[in-house]
């Protein structure tokens, strides 16, 4: 009985390292990022409407407009006044540069004009996420 209940736990254990276990993880070990509701993005994406539009009309206000985003390069937008910090960013807009973006703008592009506290919560921005992709 005893080797029955080692080889339990040691099963337990490897599940865990290999992150096959859900839910649980090693300290400091990052979840993989999952996948966001669109639905729920919608109402996140609130938080960006006083500057950004979206969707079939979307057109550059306050800051530019976001459809086709993820793979979009930084800057590239005719309708909207980039900073020369995000012109010289060389970046394309991958989901983990728009999530690290998003948590923290001026770390990201330092000098960007973009005038955000950022979003901690990891839904939050997986959902933000599938609401932008939403529209190509």
């Amino acid at each position: 009985m005893k080797r029955g209940k080692k080889t339990g736990k040691a099963a337990a254990l490897a599940l865990l390292a290999t992150g096959l276990w859900p839910g649980l993880t090693w300290p400091g070990q990052a979840l993989a990022h999952s996948a966001g509701d669109a639905v729920a993005g919608k109402a996140a994406f609130a938080k960006c409407a006083s500057c950004h539009q979206i969707g079939p009309s979307a057109r550059a206000g306050f800051g530019p407009q976001l459809n086709g985003i993820v793979g979009r390069p930084a800057a590239a937008t005719r309708d909207y006044r980039y900073s020369a910090a995000m012109q010289n960013s060389r970046i394309v807009w991958t989901e983990d540069k728009l999530r690290a973006f998003l948590k923290s703008p001026g770390d990201v592009v330092p000098g960007t004009k973009m005038r955000f506290w950022g979003i901690s919560n990891e839904q939050d921005l997986n959902n933000l996420l599938a609401y932008m992709k939403s529209f190509p």
